[in-house]
């Protein structure tokens, strides 16, 4: 088994190639155009490695382009599940002010952690299997989503079908400074929009209803909501309003970021949100939005991978920890079909969704090697 670790050692400079050139290619969340030229580079790569592979690409309106790499279906069996995600955060041109580059054993560029070093890694593994001539215990099935950084609202249905199907999951997200994710929260997210009554700011003030003093009250109340100690927080993170300086507002908005850690403290937010009545009768409230994925809870399948993952990563001197984050996947989807699974696979490294993105060199073929002695192990 040590010849997986020399293996992607030995090819860590065409690994990096790869993840430049991926790393490269804009896509952040909506950009077709930008999906798409990702989608055509993948599925390019995955017949590079075999022509038995089958590769799909799912169109998704506005959107852009999943993809589904079907490999080893001879193996038997249900298949193990590689999720991941092609869309990021940033902004096209995003390149120039975080340029792809390597420093100081650090492997930067916009989107390198979150995730496409990861990407290239899943075909990788799949690399190492075919020129090592090693198979699999069982199919494997990847799948990468265009929207996941933006709720998966075209991607859920697809990620749902391909879980229902598996023996268990591996999420190849970025991992927390080393460790698997062993839990994460669920997430909600909701716009609360007021609409009040315009009036001239000096002449008639009294004659206006202002949407913005009503949004304040709203969002002091719904502040009240956190239940740290639960785990659940419910914060605005944008607000919006007024048209200019001398009237009294009519309109405001703003978007409500919400975490927990069971369905019973979804329900309850949910409730209170789409229950929120106006300070002043005068102004109305809309509300938009849901709660958007469940949590994904340390339950006793997931500690089983986790603790196979860990003394797989033993035997070549990887310390694997673990922990519970905040932030939600797709994998939350996986997790409530009741499928095992385990987050966060992928490379080390910092700052997702920043302009300091980076991934550690030294860390991939020690997180490939342990990713491809997973799918070999029984």
């Amino acid at each position: 088994m040590d010849k997986l670790l020399d293996f992607f050692q030995s090819t860590q400079e065409r690994t990096i190639r790869r993840i430049q050139q991926l790393v490269e290619i804009e896509s952040p969340s909506r950009d077709e155009a930008g999906s798409r030229m990702v989608a055509v580079w993948l599925e390019q790569e995955a017949r590079k490695i075999s022509e038995d592979f089958k590769v799909e690409r799912i169109t998704a309106e506005s959107y852009g382009e999943h993809l589904i790499i079907r490999a080893f279906e001879s193996a038997g069996g249900n298949p193990v599940l590689l999720l991941g995600h092609t869309d990021t955060v940033h902004p096209r041109g995003s390149k120039e002010k975080n340029p792809t580059r390597i420093e100081d054993g650090r492997l930067y560029g916009c989107g390198s952690f979150d995730m496409k070093a990861n990407i290239v890694l899943m075909l990788e593994v799949l690399r190492a299997f075919t020129e090592l001539g090693l198979a699999p215990k069982r199919p494997l099935t990847i799948l990468l989503s265009c929207d996941e950084e933006i709720g998966s609202f075209s991607g859920r249905e697809i990620v749902e079908r391909e879980a229902a199907a598996a023996e268990f999951c591996l999420v190849c997200e970025p991992s927390a400074n080393g460790k698997v994710k062993t839990g994460r929260k669920g997430t909600g997210m909701f716009r609360l929009k007021t609409h009040g009554i315009p009036a001239h700011a000096g002449l008639e003030p009294e004659k206006g209803a202002s949407a913005i003093l009503e949004i304040a009250q709203q969002i002091q109340k719904l502040h009240k909501l956190n239940k740290l100690e639960k785990g659940t927080t419910v914060n605005v993170c944008t607000i919006h309003g007024g048209t200019t300086s001398n009237v009294i507002p009519s309109e405001a908005e703003c978007e409500i970021d919400v975490r927990f850690t069971s369905m019973k403290e979804a329900e309850r937010i949910k409730t209170a949100i789409n229950d929120l009545k106006s300070f002043d009768e005068r102004v109305r409230i809309e509300i938009l939005g849901e709660i958007n994925r469940p949590p994904m809870e340390r339950s006793k399948a997931v500690v089983k991978l986790y603790e196979k993952a860990r003394k797989i990563a033993a035997e070549f001197d990887y310390e694997l920890g673990e922990t519970q984050v905040g932030g939600a996947s797709d994998g939350n989807f996986v997790a409530a079909l009741g499928i095992p699974l385990l987050d966060g696979l992928g490379v080390s490294g910092a700052g997702a969704h920043t302009l300091d993105e980076f991934i550690f060199v030294e860390d991939m073929p020690k997180r490939a090697a342990l990713l491809a002695k997973l799918l070999l192990a029984d």
